[in-house]
């Protein structure tokens, strides 16, 4: 170490690495572009070594920089601890806690259910990503993260919140003009809506060969909710989630015994975040919603 470090200066290592970009983390830290650039150089200085390199998509870090940016999220996991602590057990639960989720459960299920939380919780603000892909944990792009599979490394801690039905739906224009399959050998004669295979952000949405090999989509979408639009305005066949569908009557029900699917729904959270309360309470709120609305999971 060659001069004084300034602790300080972390939480500009920390939102860069995070942010991947020193412009995203400025605008996060609410500080000029030079601000961070400055406190980093800084920081480097003081420890007499380089943190982070300049490459062709932004800033990554140096192998010193990775040792540094885990030391200093311990130190935030154990300063935001100790908060709480401080506030009291049975004091306001308050902050900022950051939900991503699949498009399809984010948008139509989680979105009319979190607002409950908030008016149990008025200190609390919940900011809720509902995308199709997934969400870095260890980058903080989230606090918590709905997956369809389990963590298979890093420290992340997972509960499973249900298995959940699909199955094969078209409107009742689509199916009065083509006529219903009756059976799944008539599926590559017909119509059908599905993903786009290069954005498949899990590969537990790749089912529409677990069908049939001959279902070819002529509509692609990366999003569930606009496959689900798609569906309800006629244009084809598409594989959807019951909790999806269940909520549109213009959707039939196609094959419904011999296209049966069975997904997951997993919680996931850091290790670092899982005890603070207010991450525990938004975690808790979506077990029980979920396990409450069972009957729209699996039917």
């Amino acid at each position: 170490m060659t001069g004084r470090l300034d602790w300080d200066d972390l939480r500009y290592l920390l939102a860069v690495a995070r942010a991947g970009r020193v412009s995203l983390a400025a605008k996060r830290l609410g500080v000029d572009h030079s601000t961070v650039i400055r406190r980093i150089g800084v920081l480097e200085e003081a420890l007499g070594a380089r943190l982070v390199d300049r490459g062709p998509t932004g800033y990554d870090l140096t192998d010193r920089g990775v040792t540094l940016v885990a030391a200093a999220e311990q130190m935030e996991t154990m300063a935001l601890g100790a908060l709480d602590q401080i506030s009291g057990v049975d004091a306001q639960i308050s902050g900022a806690v950051r939900v991503g989720a699949p498009d399809g459960f984010g948008t139509l299920f989680l979105a009319g259910r979190l607002g409950k939380l908030v008016v149990q919780h008025p200190g609390l603000e919940l900011q809720l990503i509902a995308m199709p892909r997934v969400f870095s944990l260890s980058k903080r792009e989230a606090d918590l993260a709905i997956s369809l599979s389990p963590p298979r490394s890093g420290r992340l801690v997972a509960t499973k919140l249900t298995d959940y039905k699909l199955g094969l739906y078209g409107a009742e224009g689509y199916l009065g003009q083509r006529g219903t399959p009756a059976g799944v050998e008539d599926l590559p004669y017909h119509t059908f809506i599905g993903y786009i295979d290069d954005l498949l952000f899990t590969p537990e949405l790749d089912y529409l060969a677990e069908i049939h090999p001959g279902i070819r989509a002529s509509l692609r979408s990366a999003g569930l909710v606009a496959q689900l639009q798609a569906a309800k305005a006629g244009f084809g066949l598409c594989v959807l989630p019951h909790f999806a569908a269940v909520t549109e009557p213009s959707l039939i029900p196609v094959l419904p015994g011999a296209v049966d699917l069975t997904r997951s729904l997993y919680m996931l959270t850091h290790s670092d975040l899982k005890d603070l309360p207010r991450v525990r309470a938004v975690s808790r709120f979506v077990v029980e919603e979920t396990r409450m609305a069972r009957e729209l999971f699996l039917p």
